[in-house]
């Protein structure tokens, strides 16, 4: 071969390369432009009836009246939310698979040893969308009206009372786990796949405490059928101001909660981020959500995606210290 003609198929062969990368970034481009041209999957960790579950099935209806294309959301419980968040960590980046974020995704760094993914690095944090305090309640036949009477109740009963949580290394697993440690008492942790069954099993007396989110468990509280006993959060809620925190009721320092964001793999275009993004706080501040459910709890946030990614990282460290003080373990 003439170095000619050897020069002239290595120019062509470069230019072929150009003109890839070029329509490549075009239909790219275009694909972002365009989206969504078909339904979307919003992954869920929990099972149905939970507030995870409540916010993405909220915020989606609003996304398919406006794109026109439908938002499943799919639940997928189990691993204490890792089942859905690897499953979304290995899905497409093309905006067609969502992940519901919840407090879970920053503990569970510190609870498992192993996991084939890594939250915050794997995945673009759009927006945190909304937050909620913890309610610890009771079923009405425990003889305790605090929290108080609860440590003395516990103390009295070692290892007999059983608290359940929407799962191992949810917020509210670790909730107990705090209490259990900061009121020296033995009570035993059952864990379930979300809020739903567990609230089903605190209502039938099937277990006599329950660590949960105010939003999913405020409606039985108002029912009577549960007792609240004390707030999680820092400071009272204005949606259930009569119940006192349990810093209110010598438990210095406690404060545990939850958030419900909304994330997309790492390298899914920021044009489709930036939609997403949008679209979620048209949503999130539609008077038919917030009217729906702030009476019961919980606070919109709306932030960046630049602010929630600082944030994702500041919970990833406040939440692995808790674990490692509490001593909490997957079971």
């Amino acid at each position: 071969m003439s170095m000619q003609r050897s020069a002239l198929l290595k120019a062509s062969f470069t230019a072929m390369a150009v003109m890839t990368v070029v329509v490549s970034a075009d239909a790219s481009a275009q694909g972002a432009a365009n989206y969504p041209t078909r339904s979307i999957r919003w992954m869920v960790g929990y099972t149905p009836g939970g507030t995870a579950d409540m916010i993405a099935r909220a915020v989606g209806a609003k996304f398919t009246e406006t794109w026109g294309h439908t938002v499943i959301v799919e639940n997928r419980p189990g691993g204490a939310t890792n089942i859905a968040t690897e499953m979304v960590a290995k899905s497409a980046p093309d905006g067609y698979t969502l992940l519901l974020g919840t407090v879970a995704n920053v503990i569970n760094p510190a609870l498992y040893q192993k996991m084939s993914f890594d939250f915050q690095k794997d995945f673009i944090h759009v927006t945190n969308m909304a937050s909620t305090p913890g309610i610890v309640v009771v079923h009405p036949s425990v003889p305790a009206k605090n929290a108080t009477e609860l440590v003395a109740l516990a103390k009295a009963r070692p290892g007999q009372l059983r608290h359940g949580s929407t799962g191992i290394g949810s917020p509210h697993h670790l909730a107990g786990e705090l209490f259990k440690h900061m009121a020296g008492v033995k009570m035993v942790h059952v864990p379930y796949k979300g809020a739903s069954p567990a609230l089903v099993d605190v209502v039938a007396g099937h277990i006599e405490i329950y660590f949960g989110a105010m939003v999913s468990t405020i409606p039985h509280v108002k029912n009577k059928r549960v007792r609240a006993l004390a707030m999680t959060s820092a400071k009272r809620s204005p949606a259930a101001p009569e119940i006192a925190t349990l810093q209110e009721q010598g438990f210095k320092g406690f404060e545990t909660g939850s958030w419900f964001g909304l994330h997309v793999p790492a390298a899914t275009p920021r044009d489709i981020v930036s939609k997403l993004h949008a679209e979620t706080l048209r949503a999130i501040g539609l008077p038919e959500i917030r009217n729906r459910m702030q009476p019961e709890g919980a606070e919109f946030i709306g932030d960046t995606s630049e602010q929630f990614a600082a944030y994702v990282r500041t919970e990833i460290d406040k939440w692995g210290k808790a674990v490692k003080a509490s001593g909490a373990k997957p079971e």
